[in-house]
């Protein structure tokens, strides 16, 4: 059987499963999501698939959404973007949803948006890049910090070092190659020269003639990877390997214990902005959002036998958001629930505080961000200020 097809019967598969689990009767708020639980990027997918089940599941349980119950159709693109497509319009036209939480990467994302502002249907991705909300269109949102905020707080970090010539290795993929362009114009802000800049591409499995160019160009002093999948931990091993001697930054992309896995030891000393919720556990008790990601942290590893992720974090963020934007609205039509979305202040998520405005569509600001270094194999928290 094709691979596309088995995609498809096994999505179904799924979605029938999710509508069986939420009880006899007719669920009568449908929800979609299009993510990609498998393929190159499932490390993005199977854990955001794993948190709506597991919290359509807990809302449910709990009588819904305004006494109403949900039912979850989920897709899965396998990361094509011209399958996400496909979906989103099965979504739409079949299904017949009223909001959409998924799109696990920028491509799916950026595929699917034409179908969903065309028919009018509140969507919020769970891809990176700012060019999702930036232009901002009526009916897209997003949970995830973006890469011009990735690239800021790394070069905050940056200036922190008293460094100033760094040199970028990205991606050829949608995300890699915006943060790469989101970096380029924002380091004069920060007075911070890139000197050299390399790509990679999604199937490449060796960076080290990238990497040695890199090493051998007069004056740098850090390196930049923008980028998410296996090739960020390919870059840190080669990295290692070739004894850069200068620090290495990776992106919000690679924000899982996945990585530090993928690239073992080579991950030890690594820096990178991330969500408060792969620190949980080390968050001060009167950091303001320890209990929303002990909680959510919790739940998943329980739930899941997984070690959570940002990634299934930036879904719960997602889920949560329509869900109190459907109470706000106290109605399950969706103008009424974008309406509602853009209205929210002062939600506290996983990934920081949303404050939605007509002009900000994703609502966080760097201050969302925490600065980690990986350290025996672990995360630890960069103190603010410190070097």
């Amino acid at each position: 059987m094709a691979g596309w097809t088995r995609r498809i019967f096994t999505s179904i598969a799924a979605a029938t499963l999710v509508t069986l689990a939420a009880g006899a009767a007719q669920a009568q708020i449908k929800i979609g999501a299009v993510l990609s639980a498998t393929g190159p990027a499932s490390f993005l997918g199977d854990p955001s698939k794993r948190t709506l089940e597991m919290y359509v599941e807990r809302l449910n349980a709990a009588g819904g959404i305004n006494g109403q119950r949900i039912q979850l159709i989920i897709y899965d693109d396998g990361g094509d973007a011209n399958q996400a497509r496909t979906f989103a319009t099965r979504l739409v036209e079949d299904d017949k949803i009223v909001a959409m939480v998924g799109g696990s990467t920028t491509g799916t994302t950026m595929a699917m948006i034409p179908i969903f502002e065309e028919a009018r249907i509140p969507f919020i991705s769970l891809g990176g890049a700012i060019q999702i909300i930036d232009p901002v269109r009526p009916y897209v949102f997003k949970t995830p910090h973006t890469d011009k905020m990735a690239c800021e707080k790394i070069f905050q970090d940056i200036q922190r070092r008293r460094l100033t010539t760094i040199a970028m290795i990205s991606g050829t993929d949608g995300f890699g190659a915006s943060m790469h362009d989101q970096c380029v114009a924002v380091a004069p802000r920060f007075g911070i020269t890139i000197a050299h800049s390399e790509r990679y591409g999604p199937r490449d499995s060796d960076m080290t003639p990238q990497l040695t160019n890199i090493r051998n160009r007069a004056g740098v002093q850090a390196v930049v990877n923008a980028g998410f999948g296996q090739g960020p931990a390919i870059v840190t091993r080669n990295y290692r390997q070739l004894a850069v001697p200068f620090p290495l930054y990776q992106s919000h992309g690679v924000a899982s214990k996945q990585f530090i896995e993928l690239a073992g030891e080579a991950a030890n000393g690594v820096r990178l902005p991330a969500a408060a919720l792969l620190v949980a556990a080390k968050l001060p008790d009167s950091d303001p959002q320890k209990a929303v990601v002990v909680g959510y942290s919790t739940t998943y590893e329980q739930r899941s036998g997984q070690p959570v992720s940002t990634f299934g974090g930036h879904a719960y963020d997602g889920l949560m958001l329509l869900v109190e934007a459907i109470k706000k609205a106290n109605s399950s039509d969706p103008k009424k629930i974008r309406d509602a979305l853009e209205q929210i202040r002062g939600f506290m998520g996983t990934a920081g505080v949303v404050n939605m405005s007509p002009t900000d569509h994703m609502g966080l600001d760097l201050t969302a961000f925490r600065m980690l270094e990986i350290r025996n194999g672990d995360w630890t928290i960069v103190p603010e200020g410190g070097s």
